[in-house]
């Protein structure tokens, strides 16, 4: 059972990359919006009542899947609203089930985050879009996060279409060793 879990900021791919890996290896993907709009229903952003239960959501699908023998990849954008203990808790629940969770990052320069915000697939899912209240939430500390573990490989999707952004992380998954 493997959780490739894929993060980096706002706009940097992270689903539309993660769907093309998941779809290759024939896996699900579980994307942080599935449990953030979840929340969103009942509670404002940031709230405590919306962080306990998007813990809550992220927490039982790890241990589920992982009890269950079921790979995914999961997407997370490190942001201040998240407790740091929160992700170790959720790899600690994989690695419990002899799983493993294996970390990428997505790297974006801030002038490409800027000019994707904006993007339609982005107002789909209801993201954040708009690039004056981005600033204000970078400004403000929204989206300092301590360092996740060392990640398998670093892709810079500013540079990388995702589809080639996709089989680098196939092809690091399934390097040997």
């Amino acid at each position: 059972m493997q959780v490739v879990f894929l993060h980096g900021p706002a706009a940097s791919g992270k689903h539309t990359i993660g769907t093309l890996v998941a779809r290759d290896l024939g896996i699900a993907l579980f994307h942080n919006h599935l449990a953030v709009d979840a929340a969103l229903a009942l509670f404002e952003f940031g709230s405590p009542g919306f962080r306990r239960l998007r813990a809550a959501i992220w927490s039982a699908a790890f241990a589920e899947a992982a009890a269950a023998g079921r790979s995914f990849v999961f997407t997370f954008h490190p942001e201040a609203s998240v407790d740091p203990a929160l992700i170790d808790a959720l790899a600690a629940s994989v690695r419990a089930h002899g799983g493993e969770v294996v970390f990428v990052e997505l790297l974006c320069s801030p002038a490409a985050i800027v000019e994707r915000l904006d993007q339609p697939s982005r107002r789909a899912f209801g993201k954040l879009t708009d690039a004056a209240l981005y600033r204000s939430i970078e400004q403000a500390g929204g989206f300092e996060f301590p360092p996740l573990p060392a990640p398998l490989l670093r892709v810079d999707t500013g540079t990388h279409a995702p589809e080639q952004s996709a089989a680098l992380i196939l092809a690091a998954l399934r390097a040997p060793g």
